[in-house]
């Protein structure tokens, strides 16, 4: 069985993000980038497969710039198997992302996909369910679990009520979540080793995908600094605040 892992470059979650002086952006210049922690959680979940002969081979594929390939060099590092990176400088959105992975998926013909329930620089949580979308595939979100047996999945994930396990058959699209397990270290052997495992550069001409973003970014702006707080004398004074200055009951 094959896994597609997509795996995104992002800020590293230790670094305190700024806004640019104009406002169009986050400003990454000198900044340490990482892999989305949820697609590193992803990338382990594959290897563990493949550790139980469950998996045969493990494609990671990223969406950037040229320096997404230290990204993929981490994940082959992991473990993954073989790389691929979809070389652009346009500003993708997850529906962009989506589309370039359904072709990805077509070329490579997995039997899973998984990948992060969503990127922690714009959060969107989107591009694993429009990938099942237009692949028409089942999916599982916010996986805690995930076990595959006989060309079915088996996802125990997490909802507002508590947890929902669902089984779906294979091929299918499968979204990790925190708690699904604790990504390795990739070890000094495995780093060397991982700089002479296939990467492959493809573009998205050459996928026939149409990357143009459809949303523009107005303004980005950090959020408000959290004021101090204050004593009331009693419950009356409380209310009173609640009801005329916070305004959150009538």
């Amino acid at each position: 069985m094959k896994l597609l892992v997509p795996i995104k470059r992002v800020v590293d979650f230790n670094v305190k993000v700024r806004v640019k002086p104009d406002g169009s952006g986050i400003d990454i210049a000198n900044v340490k980038m990482s892999m989305n922690p949820f697609d590193e959680i992803a990338v382990e979940e594959a290897v563990r497969l493949k550790e139980k002969n469950i998996a045969t081979e493990i494609v990671v594929v990223s969406c950037g710039t040229a320096n997404c390939q230290e990204t993929l060099r981490t994940a082959l590092a992991i473990g993954a198997d073989r790389a691929i990176l979809i070389d652009t400088n346009a500003d993708l959105q997850p529906l962009a992302v989506a589309k370039l992975l359904k072709a990805i998926v077509a070329k490579e013909q997995p039997q899973l996909v998984i990948l992060g329930k969503q990127a922690i620089d714009d959060d969107a949580n989107q591009t694993g369910q429009m990938l099942a979308a237009l692949l028409d595939w089942p999916q599982a979100t916010f996986a805690s679990k995930l076990d595959v047996a006989n060309g079915v999945a088996t996802v125990k994930r997490e909802v507002d009520g508590g947890l929902e396990t669902l089984e779906i058959k294979l091929p299918a699209i499968v979204t990790t979540d925190l708690r699904l397990n604790e990504p390795r270290y990739a070890t000094l052997p495995n780093i060397m080793k991982a700089k002479k495992k296939p990467l492959e550069t493809l573009t998205p001409e050459a996928l026939g995908v149409d990357v143009t973003p459809h949303l523009v970014t107005l303004k980005v702006v950090e959020p408000p600094k959290r004021r101090g707080g204050g004593k009331v004398a009693d419950v009356a004074e409380l209310v009173a605040k609640l009801r005329n200055e916070a305004k959150v009951i009538p």
